[in-house]
């Protein structure tokens, strides 16, 4: 006789996507952050919105700024998850064609989700010590970017001032959010990630074939799709 548990029932109807009430209530607090404000989100609005109690939303998270912080950790984390699968790539990428992977594979995680999160970095409650977690998690990613554009600048020889310019110009992306979604939407994380290269040197001859690499490891790392 099998003892496989197909775990507890559900006690309520399900009203947001995820596999998990936190999942769900991560769901719930992006949306209103991004349309109510932080300020103007209660974790009880919260928690009517997922369709439990207030109570049961403290179950998983302390307070609100950890709501937040989790809710922003959604921006930078699948990033920070992929970059082990660029410094693993077979055959070895060059540093511009790990720059150009890592800018389109960021940029589609800020523009391909269901809310704006990337909208979130210019609240005012966002540079308050609380959510240090967080800011951790971006700098370390900004790091990297620094370091893996210094090593395509050393080919280049443009200067070392334009290092940052491929992290900033992917997180401009949160403001292209209103472009209707289809096949130009879709192409904008590409396009950034061939002007992150751009801006440090790179010509556009070499477009082509930093695309076609860039699938390959984004696809090997995703899966088809």
């Amino acid at each position: 006789m099998s003892t496989t548990r197909t775990g507890r029932p559900r006690l309520r109807t399900q009203r947001r996507p995820g596999s998990t009430a936190r999942d769900e209530i991560l769901d719930a607090a992006s949306e209103l952050f991004t349309t109510l404000g932080y300020a103007g989100t209660s974790t009880r609005t919260i928690a009517d919105s997922v369709g439990i109690r207030q109570a049961s939303l403290y179950h998983y998270f302390n307070t609100k700024d950890d709501i937040l912080c989790a809710v922003l950790s959604q921006t930078v984390a699948p990033t920070l998850a992929f970059i082990p699968s660029l410094l693993s790539a077979t055959p070895t990428l060059t540093a511009t064609e790990h720059l150009h992977a890592l800018a389109a594979f960021d940029g589609d995680q800020l523009l391909g989700g269901a809310w704006n999160l990337g909208a979130l970095y210019l609240l005012p409650e966002l540079r308050a010590d609380r959510l240090e977690p967080f800011w951790s998690d971006r700098e370390r990613l900004r790091q990297h970017y620094l370091a893996v554009s210094r090593a395509v600048l050393d080919r280049t020889g443009v200067h070392e001032a334009a290092a940052d310019l491929p992290f900033r110009l992917v997180e401009s992306l949160v403001n292209m959010w209103s472009v209707p979604h289809g096949p130009e939407r879709s192409e904008l994380p590409m396009q950034v990630a061939d002007a992150s290269v751009r801006v440090l040197g790179i010509l556009d001859a070499e477009t082509p074939a930093l695309r076609r690499r860039t699938n390959q490891v984004i696809e090997l790392h995703s899966g088809p799709g």
